[in-house]
């Protein structure tokens, strides 16, 4: 499963450009598909069973998108401006690496200003990518890029870019995997959708849920954590297990769906955290408001240091999300 995180963390897709991903997350899942879809919108979307006297009709939503930028002009010398495709944070940046989609490849910088020691806005960083004039410049306006980093074991911490949120795509997958190779066999018809554009509005995931339907929705994606210095008042750390989503800055959880997936971890005996997360919200936002309303929720991966180049989470972490995640769906959902 690591090589699988690595291999889908380094793929680039920023939010409107997620073909190559994508592709990449079909060739997994085909085996074990129902039925695939690609919509307009270039969400993918997996079926998986048919609903039984018992079982609901479940939408599952793990965004494939990462946070990116893009050209948005080349001065005279070949200095590429660029604006933020998703939440892309300027003291981030400065002395990152970037790889435009054509290939390209730069170093983001600051303008150089005299005794100013405050954090730069996106405004004042350029793009180098050795170019020395607008003629000879590889990128040009409208151009996307991704951020850099190799990928990086630390002890049972996994690190690299874009595990915002490819880190769910995996726990989809696996889940997926896993249930088809054991013979589980789901009382639900379950869509696993791989969704576009999460970064820019969470958009992929309310025309996916416009599509289905479904009875009950869960997107699955990183939060942050509590547990650095100095860092945010929050009651989710890395190692605890995966975290149960109460409510953030854009959704409120069904009550019901919270004790479907609490009451699930007890009784297989699975580690988890209730999570808080006062900035930030996920694809559940988008399933939750869509047709008359859909009961939803989300299993958070906690994460550290989310929207940099360096995003890390804990492989046992992953783990048990994948367990809880094939828990949910191998049961009848007594709460609904």
């Amino acid at each position: 499963m690591k090589t699988l995180i690595k291999k889908l963390a380094q793929i680039p897709g920023p939010s409107g450009y997620e073909n190559e991903i994508r592709a990449a997350v079909r060739a997994e899942v085909e085996p074990y598909a129902d039925e695939i879809i690609v919509d307009a919108l270039g969400n993918l979307i997996v079926r998986k069973g048919k609903k039984g006297p018992d079982g609901l009709k479940i939408m599952l939503s793990a965004h494939m998108d990462e946070i990116g930028v893009m050209a948005t002009h080349v001065d005279k010398n070949g200095f590429i401006r660029f604006t933020k495709l998703g939440g892309v944070y300027p003291a981030y940046c400065v002395s990152g690496h970037v790889r435009f989609m054509n290939g390209t490849q730069g170093v983001i910088n600051v303008e150089r200003t005299r005794g100013n020691q405050k954090l730069p806005t996106l405004d004042k960083l350029y793009i180098d990518v050795g170019a020395t004039c607008p003629e000879d410049c590889p990128v040009g306006v409208g151009d996307a890029a991704v951020f850099e980093r190799e990928y990086m074991e630390l002890g049972n911490r996994i690190v690299t870019k874009a595990l915002d949120d490819r880190i769910g795509v995996v726990v989809l997958v696996e889940a997926l995997r896993q249930m088809s190779e054991k013979n589980i066999t789901s009382p639900h018809e379950v869509y696993f959708v791989f969704s576009a554009q999460e970064e820019v509005g969470t958009r992929g995931a309310g025309t996916s849920a416009y599509r289905i339907d479904p009875d009950v929705g869960l997107s699955i994606d990183v939060t942050g954590t509590g547990d650095t210095p100095k860092g945010s008042k929050m009651e989710v750390r890395l190692g605890d297990g995966p975290a149960v989503k109460v409510r953030d800055s854009g959704m409120l959880a069904d009550p019901r769906v919270v004790e479907w997936m609490t009451s699930t971890a007890e009784k297989h005996e699975i580690p988890y955290q209730r999570e808080i997360l006062l900035g930030g919200s996920t694809d559940a936002r988008a399933i939750q408001i869509t047709r008359a309303g859909v009961p939803a929720g989300c299993l958070s991966i906690p994460s550290r240091y989310i929207h940099s180049p360096s995003e890390m989470v804990d492989f046992g972490d992953v783990q048990h999300s994948i367990q809880l995640m094939v828990a949910l769906l191998s049961e009848p959902v007594a709460q609904l």
